[in-house]
Order: C-alpha cells, then sequence, then structure tokens
C-alpha cells in the first residue's frame, strides 16, 4: 500500500519541482539521529562522496536546489547502507522541506536532508 501512496505524492511534489528552474550543489548538509542514545549528528557531504553515521554509510549522489535559494526546498539523492549488511536499505530523493516524504526505515537510524551547500 506505501508504494501507491508514495507514488502518488511524489507526482504531486514533483509538478512545482519541475516548473522551477534549479541549480546543481557541490554537496549537502544531513542531519542523524542515534534513535537509541538520542545524539544528533550534522554531516556536510559533498557530491559523490560518502561518510559514515554509526553503521550507515551514506552517499549523496545529487543535490538540487531552486536557483538563488539553496537552503529552500533542496533535494537529494542518497544511496545509504549499513556495515555487515548485504546490499541498499535507502536509495531515492530525500526533500528537505517533507522529510517523511521518502524517509529511510531503519530501527535505530533516521536520516534527513537539511540543505544543499554552494561552496
Amino acid at each position: 500500500m506505501r508504494g501507491p501512496i508514495v507514488a502518488l505524492c511524489a507526482a504531486m511534489f514533483a509538478l512545482p519541482l519541475s516548473a522551477q528552474e534549479t541549480s546543481q550543489a557541490g554537496g549537502a548538509v544531513l542531519r542523524g539521529l542515534d534513535t537509541f542514545n538520542g545524539h544528533v549528528t550534522d554531516m556536510e557531504v559533498a557530491t559523490g562522496q560518502g561518510v559514515e553515521f554509526g553503521r550507515m554509510n551514506i552517499v549523496v549522489r545529487d543535490c538540487r536546489y531552486p536557483v538563488g535559494n539553496p537552503s529552500g526546498d533542496a533535494f537529494v539523492s542518497l544511496e545509504i547502507s549499513q556495515t555487515g549488511r548485504e546490499g541498499v536499505i535507502f536509495s531515492g530523493w530525500m526533500i528537505a522541506s517533507a522529510p517523511a516524504l521518502s524517509a529511510m526505515e531503519h530501527p535505530r537510524y533516521d536520516v534527513w536532508v537539511l540543505r544543499c551547500t554552494t561552496s
């Protein structure tokens, strides 16, 4: 049931994004939460690079934002895997203004997008 809902929401949000002119950023600022101990970590990651957060390996594939507004409505393509676990546990776009729209589902860690970086 989740698949059709996510597809419908993505289609609704894609319309305004496609109508806006976007810029590609050099990276993204992500926030991670370890729900077991409550530690919050902000991570600046360059496009094409990765970072370790707890047992997570997070790679930023792309970061885009509305022209002239890198902190507004940033959307980031991420690939997240877990140390000791085969395969990818999340692959897709996360939107800063709607973190629940495409969230990574994990029992311990939460990761979301804050903004793109431009320098």
